[in-house]
């Protein structure tokens, strides 16, 4: 049962009562349990351990696990596996930002505005280059196409990172394929454009 119980993902913390033995406590903890308390506890201590629990629901994780990857906001650096990554400090707090919303698109200028405290879109391409040596970095790791580019400019981190990419149809007329009903037929192709 070791680790089964923080492999939940988003949780309020649990705090048991009753548990009287030491060791019994002290193995509930490192399952991931909030508190595990004796009986013989007042009301006024339970309030006040509650209270800490509360309190540690806004503080910021340690680590952030997606896939295979982990990231550890001690140490600044991922994971994959046993190989760290060896992540620079605006690659990992790109890649840490991304990993707070796995999943969601976030747009160049939050990025900007969440890592680099800028308000306004400088006239360089730090927040692409910075984005390409992270994608370097976790593809060496196996972990290539796990933060992608939309078609709008924003990045986003796969939800799931083994996911392959979206391959792009052969066929120009396929890409809208998504906005035909099912069983609706592609249009014909145009004759005498240019592409």
């Amino acid at each position: 049962m070791r680790g089964s119980f923080r492999t939940r993902r988003e949780r309020a913390p649990v705090a048991l009562l009753g548990i009287e033995e030491p060791l019994e406590r002290a193995r509930l903890l490192g399952e991931g349990f909030g508190e595990a308390l004796p009986a013989a506890i007042t009301l006024e201590e339970l309030e006040e351990r509650i209270a800490r629990l509360a309190t540690a629901l806004d503080a910021l994780p340690r680590r952030r696990d997606h896939g295979r990857l982990q990231l550890d906001l001690l140490l600044r650096d991922g994971r994959v596996e046993d190989k760290r990554l060896g992540l620079h400090p605006r690659e990992f707090a790109l890649l840490w930002r991304l990993a707070e919303t796995p999943g969601e698109a976030v747009a160049p200028g939050e990025l900007l505005s969440d890592v680099w405290q800028l308000n306004f879109r400088p006239e360089t391409n730090s927040l692409a280059v910075h984005v390409c040596r992270l994608r370097a970095k976790l593809a060496g790791a196996g972990l290539d196409q796990v933060v992608r580019t939309t078609p709008a400019g924003s990045y986003v981190l796969a939800p799931d990172p083994e996911a392959p990419a979206i391959p792009l149809p052969a066929d120009g007329a396929a890409l809208d394929a998504h906005l035909r009903l099912p069983g609706e037929p592609a249009p014909p192709a145009r004759t005498g454009e240019q592409a």
